[in-house]
């Protein structure tokens, strides 16, 4: 996206422009993500989608370039999306490989030069340009008058996320705001939670630290063998991940995310009333619709207990979470490059004149459901168009 904003805002003058992936085949989070199917971007973005920098840095860049310029800019290149009832965008081929080779076609008719499996390990500025080095005299005799790191974060390591665009960035004094996994499974050992793995039900979760609630998210919920999976998961893994062992993180979920205790008491007890023989399994199965395998673990787990401490676990069950699965399954680092030592109107670094940065490696991530594409999309637009204008 980048690369391609810049050719055009270049005229189709692109000889000068030269786009570096360290891997040999390109794309691997364009196929790998939304299920292969690539979930482009979402009918509603806003800036409240994203945790990181301040917002508003992230509302100006998401308003240079819109999800709808997004729609736009694809089906212009023959992608045609379509809206799924969750909001989120996909193509119509429901395939990430089709956004790829669409990326790639037009990379190629713009006459961008492409360099595939060239490993660039630091940057450094000499007068008016900069110097890149790497693994081999080849890589290292680049010299290039602007920079745009879009080198994403850790997440993912085996489609080339390495970090590598951190260690330049700090080389250039730039900060690093501590980076962790984001959007990760969370684990546990409660047997009893994983004995129900593959059982998906929506909930509500709710993220405190220090007995204060942080964070919510609502979604589709999974018991995994090793714990926690789902969207709703995903969302609020990021706040576990950040939150240190002092400040006493601990999450809890609703099972019932549409009732309250008072309503949820009244219509119990109007059940009971109605049928005193009816068991309370039979109630939370047949007219709430809670799989039968998780209500009897969760009323295991709940002992001999009130009908009023059931309804409070129901909707307040705390869940014992030990850690995350890490960057290996995290479809976004959180953390990154501080927004501000970065010009939120060009992406220029505002250390070093001539370097920009676009995507992960930015202090932005966002919440499940094409958020973070949405993000790569409108920073790489903003860095390849200001890069270009600046050589004017």
């Amino acid at each position: 996206m980048t690369a391609i904003q810049a050719a055009r805002q270049n005229d189709g003058e692109s000889s000068t422009i030269l786009l570096i992936d360290r891997r040999q085949k390109i794309g691997a989070k364009i196929l790998i993500s939304g299920g292969t199917r690539c979930n482009v971007t979402n009918r509603e973005v806003l800036s409240s989608d994203y945790q990181g920098g301040v917002s508003h840095f992230v509302k100006h860049v998401l308003e240079a370039f819109t999800p709808r310029e997004t729609i736009d800019f694809f089906g212009q290149m023959g992608v045609e999306l379509v809206l799924e009832p969750t909001g989120k965008y996909f193509p119509t081929t429901h395939s990430g490989k089709t956004v790829l080779e669409a990326l790639v076609r037009e990379t190629e008719r713009l006459g961008i030069e492409l360099k595939t499996g060239v490993v660039i390990t630091g940057v450094e500025k000499e007068g008016n340009f900069f110097r890149l080095s790497g693994k081999s005299e080849t890589e290292s005799s680049l010299l290039a008058k602007k920079v745009i790191l879009t080198t994403g974060g850790l997440s993912y390591p085996e489609t080339g996320s390495d970090g590598t665009g951190f260690q330049i960035a700090r080389s250039f004094g730039h900060t690093i705001v501590d980076t962790a996994p984001a959007l990760t499974p969370l684990t546990t050992d409660d047997e009893d939670w994983r004995s129900l793995s593959g059982i998906t039900l929506p909930v509500k979760l709710s993220f405190y630290k220090q007995n204060r609630k942080k964070a919510e998210a609502r979604g589709s919920f999974l018991f995994t063998h090793f714990g926690f999976s789902g969207p709703v998961v995903l969302d609020i893994s990021r706040h576990w991940t950040k939150a240190g062992l002092q400040e006493e993180p601990r999450v809890e979920a609703s099972f019932l995310p549409d009732q309250n205790e008072a309503a949820l008491g009244s219509v119990l007890e109007k059940k009971k009333n109605a049928n005193p023989h009816r068991k309370l399994k039979t109630v939370l199965c047949e007219d709430f619709s809670l799989p039968a395998r998780f209500v009897e673990v969760f009323l295991r787990k709940a002992g001999v207990s009130t009908d009023k401490k059931i309804i409070r676990l129901l909707l307040n069950c705390p869940l014992r979470v030990t850690g995350v699965v890490g960057y290996k399954k995290a479809e976004v680092t959180a953390g990154g490059v501080d927004l501000k030592e970065v010009n939120v109107s060009t992406m220029e670094s505002r250390k070093v004149p001539g370097l920009y940065f676009a995507g992960e490696i930015l202090d932005v991530d966002g919440r499940i459901g094409g958020f973070n594409f949405q993000w790569a999309w409108s920073s790489g637009a903003v860095a390849g168009r200001a890069a270009v204008k600046s050589l004017s």
